[in-house]
């Protein structure tokens, strides 16, 4: 609506031009007849000063025509560009809310899939399977743990992997240890997750880490959430050791950017992102950036809205931290 009230003020004032053009011609045609019926009627004497006095007030008609024709290209002009302002305004407005809805529900899905996660590391912290291997660590227990785990990943495709570690930090048993055989037995003490997890204080807690490379798991980019495997499988259990689970972030992520509702159009100016807390890209829809840039995002203070900033036009919605972007050309 607001693309054709633009189109429709630019082909008025288009129009107008020409027209008001077209009837400064005329007059100015119509002038030069009067004054040319002006001189034949000199030529001819008293025989035509009648035909004199028609042709001056023909002359002065065609002069007020004219000035009637300057009066209405100024004053729709005005109009005209009062009306482009404002289509101008109630286009970006339109656009802005438009784009902000979409970069929020983005995040929103994104926030609702990760807070799953967290609901996953803590209930397969109590798999029976996982409290052996940690409680007796025998041949036959990893085998169970390892098959348990496999049998979890096959089910939920967005894990790269499932690790338990003991409380010395070593991996005792992974859920594919064919694709990642370097997994197993690695130390992952001084891991981020690990310390976090064996900080917890109750199994109602877990940890997440910020979107990062895996060397382990083939580099890929992995949301790692964490929580203690305690003992007995209890809220208050001693911690005996940790479940990291790796989730497969750069698909689940495209698949948010995929499914933002723009046209292809507009799909080809835009850049869509994700963002964390600190506002570094995590996902970017032309994939560049990825957990190096810091996007200089201006949300004064905003959860969500819209600004214009380089010819741009740039949308942003937050959840819990994390944000969606859409970075579009206005």
């Amino acid at each position: 609506m607001q693309d054709d009230i633009l189109r429709l003020a630019y082909e008025v004032s288009r129009i107008t031009e020409e027209k008001v053009d077209r009837i400064d011609q005329v007059m100015k045609q119509t002038g030069m007849l009067a004054i040319n019926a002006r001189l034949e009627a000199a030529r001819a004497g008293d025989a035509g000063r009648a035909f004199s006095v028609v042709a001056q007030e023909l002359g002065t008609v065609a002069s007020s025509i004219s000035a009637i024709g300057g009066e209405l290209r100024s004053a729709i002009a005005s109009n005209i560009a009062s009306l482009r302002t404002v289509g101008s305004k109630m286009l970006v407005d339109f656009k802005g809310t438009r784009y902000t809805d979409l970069a929020r529900s983005a995040v929103e899905i994104v926030d609702r899939n990760l807070y799953e996660r967290s609901c996953d590391v803590r209930w397969w912290a109590t798999d029976s399977s996982v409290i052996e291997v940690l409680e007796r660590p025998t041949s036959a227990s990893i085998a169970h743990a390892t098959d348990r785990l496999a049998t979890i990943l096959r089910s939920y495709t967005v894990y790269l992997d499932l690790w338990v570690a003991d409380a010395t930090g070593r991996i005792v048993a992974t859920g594919r240890p064919d694709r990642y055989p370097h997994a197993l037995g690695l130390d992952v003490s001084a891991e981020r997750w690990f310390r976090e997890a064996m900080a917890t204080q109750s199994g109602e807690e877990f940890r997440v880490c910020d979107i990062a490379a895996n060397a382990t798991l083939g580099n890929a980019q992995v949301a790692t959430y964490s929580t203690a495997v305690r003992a007995g499988g209890t809220t208050r259990g001693t911690a005996m050791g940790a479940l990291g689970i790796f989730f497969d972030w750069a698909p689940q992520a495209q698949g948010v950017l995929d499914g933002i509702g723009l046209s292809p159009a507009e799909r080809a100016t835009s850049r869509l992102m994700l963002l964390d807390a600190s506002h570094r890209v995590i996902a970017s829809s032309d994939g560049q950036g990825l957990c190096s840039e810091l996007y200089p995002l201006d949300t004064g203070r905003r959860d969500s809205g819209y600004y214009q900033r380089d010819g741009k036009l740039v949308a942003f919605g937050s959840e819990a931290g994390d944000c969606g972007v859409i970075d579009i050309s206005a």
